[in-house]
Formats: C-alpha cells, sequence, structure tokens
C-alpha cells in the first residue's frame, strides 16, 4: 500500500458518501465541501483505525517524542519544561495513545455524519494542528547537524535523513510508512478543510436526527475504546502489520535483507555546497572524473543509492547479546529444534541505593624462622565498611506474570527438553539476574535494544514459540495456553 493508492481508495469512498447523502437523504447543502467533510472524515477514521489496532505503537511513538522534547528543551529557557517529558513517557503514553486513537476515529465518523458540527470543526483544526507539529518536528529536524539544539536556527545545514531522531510520525502506524517530508506535506494540506470547517461549519451537511448522531458517537468511543484494550491489555494485536509476524523465517529474511543491503550501488553523489546551499546530483562516473571540484572543506557529500532488491526491516537490526556478552541472535535463529523465546523489553520495579555493612578480610603476612625452616603465618584481619549497593523493588502484578502464568508453562516445557531463552532490554547482569531469581526463571537471559523488542511481540512478557528461525506462533501473557495444548497444537 502506498500514500497515493489509500488516498484514491479514500477519494472513492468519500464520493460514494457523498452521492449517496445528495440522493439520499437531500440534506446537503454545499456539495464540495460535504466532499470535504466525508474525505476527510474517512480519513481520519483510516487513519485512526489501522491505529487502534496496534495502541501500543502509537504509544512506543510517543515514548520517542517525548525523549527527543525532553533533550531539545534541557538546552533552552524552556528547560522548566524538560521534566515533564520523562515523567509522561512514564507514566501516560498508552492512556493518550487511546485517547488519540478514539478522538481521531470519533471527529471521521463526526465528520462524515454532521454531528456537533462547531466542536467536530474546532477539534478537527486542533487535532490537524497537533500532527503538523509532530510531523513538521520531525521532518525538520533533517536540517539540526549533530551537537546542534533545535532551536539554534542559525546553525541548521541541509537537509540529511540520519540527522532525524524519529525517523517517521507513525500516522498510519504499522501499516504505511511515510517518509517524514511526506507526512508533513499531508498534514499541511488537511489543514486547508481544517480551516474552511471552522469558517463554514454552518452549511456541512447533517444525516439522521440529532439524536440518532449522538447515538451512533457514543456507541463509535465506546466501541474503539473497547477494541483499542483488546489490542493490547487482554491479546495481541489482532492483525501484526510488523515484520515479526507468525510464519516468517527470521534467519532466512535476515540473510536476505543483509544480502540485498551489500548488493546496493552508489548510482551517483549529491553535493550542497556550504556557503551557498547549492546543491548537484552528479552521476557516479562524473563525480569520479570531477571529484577534486568539490573538496569536503566547502561541500557536503550524500551517496545516491540503488534500492535494495529486499527492503530493510527491523529484522535486519535482529541483534541480541548472550548472558556471556557474545552475539547471541545466532542461538535463537539456527536452533534446529522447537524452542520458545520469551521477550520482555523492560523488567518492571524500581532500583534504590541503600547502605549496608560489608567485612573486608586482609592478611598480613610474618614470617618466622624455626631451626633452618622459614615458616609463613597468615594472620587474617577482619575489618567492617559501609557500602552502597543496588536494591531491586519488582513490582508485585509484574512477577505474577512470570511465576503465575509464563513460567509454570516453561517449567513444563523444560521437562520435556525444549529450549528455553528470553530476552530483555540492556540493563546491569546483576539486576537480571536479581529479577531471574525474584521469578524463579531457570533459563538464561539476553539481551537486546528495547525498541527491537517493542517490535518484535505486544506484550511484556510474550512468548514466542520458534523452529529454525522460524516464528511458529507468538502469545500475549494473558493468553498463554498450558504447554501440552501448545505441544498437540503447534509442535508438528
Amino acid at each position: 500500500m502506498t500514500l497515493g493508492k489509500l488516498l484514491l481508495f479514500v477519494g472513492l469512498a468519500a464520493l460514494v458518501i457523498t452521492l449517496l447523502a445528495q440522493f439520499l437523504t437531500k440534506k446537503v447543502k454545499n456539495l464540495p465541501l460535504s466532499y470535504l467533510q466525508n474525505f476527510a472524515g474517512v480519513l481520519f477514521i483510516v487513519s485512526g483505525w489501522v491505529k487502534a489496532i496496534d495502541p501500543l505503537g502509537t504509544a512506543y511513538k510517543m515514548e520517542q517524542y517525548f525523549a527527543e522534547f525532553e533533550s531539545t528543551f534541557s538546552d533552552t529557557w524552556f528547560s522548566f519544561l524538560a521534566p515533564l517529558f520523562p515523567w509522561l513517557s512514564e507514566h501516560y503514553t498508552v492512556h493518550f495513545s487511546v485517547f488519540m486513537v478514539v478522538l481521531e476515529i470519533a471527529l471521521g465518523v463526526m465528520l462524515v455524519i454532521g454531528a456537533y458540527r462547531k466542536f467536530t470543526a474546532w477539534a478537527f483544526l486542533l487535532i490537524v494542528a497537533f500532527f503538523t507539529f509532530l510531523t513538521g518536528f520531525t521532518y525538520l529536524t533533517g536540517y539540526v547537524p549533530e551537537g546542534v539544539n533545535f532551536f539554534q536556527f542559525g546553525q541548521w545545514g541541509p537537509y540529511v535523513e540520519t540527522n532525524m531522531k524519529v525517523t517517521d510520525c507513525g500516522c498510519f502506524g504499522d501499516f504505511l510508512k511515510l517518509e517524514p517530508r511526506v507526512s508533513f506535506l499531508k498534514d499541511v494540506f488537511l489543514l486547508i478543510p481544517a480551516i474552511i470547517f471552522v469558517l463554514a461549519w454552518r452549511k456541512e451537511h447533517e444525516l439522521f436526527t440529532p439524536t440518532t448522531r449522538a447515538a451512533i458517537v457514543g456507541v463509535t468511543v465506546v466501541g474503539i475504546f473497547i477494541y483499542c484494550l483488546s489490542n493490547y491489555v487482554w491479546d495481541l494485536p489482532h492483525t501484526d502489520f510488523r515484520p515479526f509476524k507468525e510464519g516468517v523465517n527470521v534467519f532466512e529474511q535476515k540473510q536476505m535483507e543483509e544480502e540485498a543491503a551489500a548488493n546496493v550501488q552508489v548510482l551517483g553523489y549529491k553535493v550542497t555546497n556550504k556557503t551557498t546551499g547549492e546543491t548537484k546530483e552528479l552521476p557516479f562516473d562524473q563525480y569520479m572524473k570531477e571529484y577534486k571540484d568539490y573538496p569536503k572543506e566547502e561541500w557536503d557529500l550524500e551517496q545516491i543509492k540503488s534500492e535494495p532488491a529486499v527492503a530493510h526491516t527491523k529484522i535486519s537490526e535482529f541483534s541480541l547479546s548472550s548472558p556471556d556478552g557474545d552475539e547471541g541472535a545466532d542461538d535463537i535463529l539456527q536452533d534446529p529444534d522447537y524452542n520458545f523465546f520469551i521477550v520482555a523489553y523492560k523488567l518492571k520495579g524500581t532500583t534504590t541505593m541503600m547502605e549496608k555493612t560489608v567485612s573486608d578480610t586482609t592478611y598480613t603476612v610474618d614470617t618466622v624462622m624455626v631451626n633452618d625452616s622459614m615458616n609463613i603465618n597468615r594472620v587474617p584481619q577482619v575489618s567492617a565498611r559501609v557500602a552502597s549497593v543496588e536494591q531491586y523493588d519488582w513490582d508485585p502484578d509484574y512477577v505474577k506474570r512470570w511465576t503465575e502464568v509464563v513460567n509454570p508453562v516453561m517449567n513444563a516445557a523444560d521437562e520435556a527438553g525444549i529450549t528455553i531463552r528470553a530476552a530483555t532490554a540492556y540493563a546491569d547482569p546483576t539486576r537480571i539476574d536479581d529479577f531471574r531469581h525474584e521469578t524463579q526463571s531457570a533459563f538464561p537471559f539476553y539481551t537486546g535494544d528495547d525498541i527491537l523488542l517493542k517490535t518484535i511481540i505486544r506484550s511484556n512478557p510474550g512468548v514466542m514459540l520458534m523452529k529454525d528461525g522460524k516464528i511458529i506462533a507468538k502469545w500475549h501473557y494473558k493468553k498463554l495456553p498450558d504447554f501440552e495444548t501448545i505441544r498437540q497444537e503447534y509442535m508438528k
């Protein structure tokens, strides 16, 4: 799916709704305005729906935004705002995600049926302005070199894609990835109908009676809210748009993506003058002949590459460290037998520093001559000192997810000779060992990037059954069957 195709389908749907409203209800006052209502409404319903399928995806995207906002504001006059963002990220990203998804779909429905026209017009304008701010920030950070704050406008340079800290806006979740520039322009375009709605809301169409419209909006809000919860609180998303879906052979896909990336060719160079901002695109052969005319002191260089035969996904970034500190991805991807892979992007708990009295033993060596021989005596001396040590307080409810749900299944699997591995975000080995002891998890914990782990499965913990690098099945911890059921239905 591309943005062009999506907009075409949305446009056709809006046209059909507009014509039906005109000929069946005779309540359309202004056909072009009515079409804009339906186009914007259907677009919001679609974009909200694909995010409702995976609310955690939007929440994780907001965590990235909040982290970048904290970094950006901390070095400015607005530094007093910086502490707000980690607090929001820690406590409210999921709530914010669900609220925005429900609001987006509800506004889409309200536009289509003409409910609460004045409120809908202003709410639509505000949410589009908010989206424009996010996508604009994402895109414009491409002009901000490393080490330069976003608000240091005089030090901005040419656009470089790798400068962007948030690489996509998440407008359509994982269903459709858009370049930041395209996302920004899309939202700028949507500001046009948003302003028109505010100015001309009295001329918008209204379908059905006021009571019916209110009922439709109420049912939509409640229904979408419950649907969002079903896709992360009680179960995994009912449709998996991410690369780590059931049936995918991660090992083979990773090899294909790496091979395709290695075979990418440099087609030319884009050169940008650091002083004037002049840009040129030169074919590879021409640049090789003229490269002396573009010294790096005066020109920024950017390679123009061919598209890889196999698109890059997060599978290319599948990398884990084993408990010994070695690369451990192949332990999982090349295991020829059925094996369980437990993913927990965050071990929930707090760490506090406490003072503890520890004993240090030192030895004094004394030599004593006895007749013609020398005896060496070691005299121990024990001294006490106060040291600061970390104490881990694990979330009781989170611990129960392991001790009462996951580990009973894993213990049965272990007795059947099935290999079990877990992975969590990079952390102090002492912390991981303490958690293993707390939950009695008798299997090794690998470590990896938390964004990778969040992409693999939308559950903490989440359980995967794998074989030969292929994902056989995935479970939310609340939907994990007993081992005997798994063996009969999946280990065939």
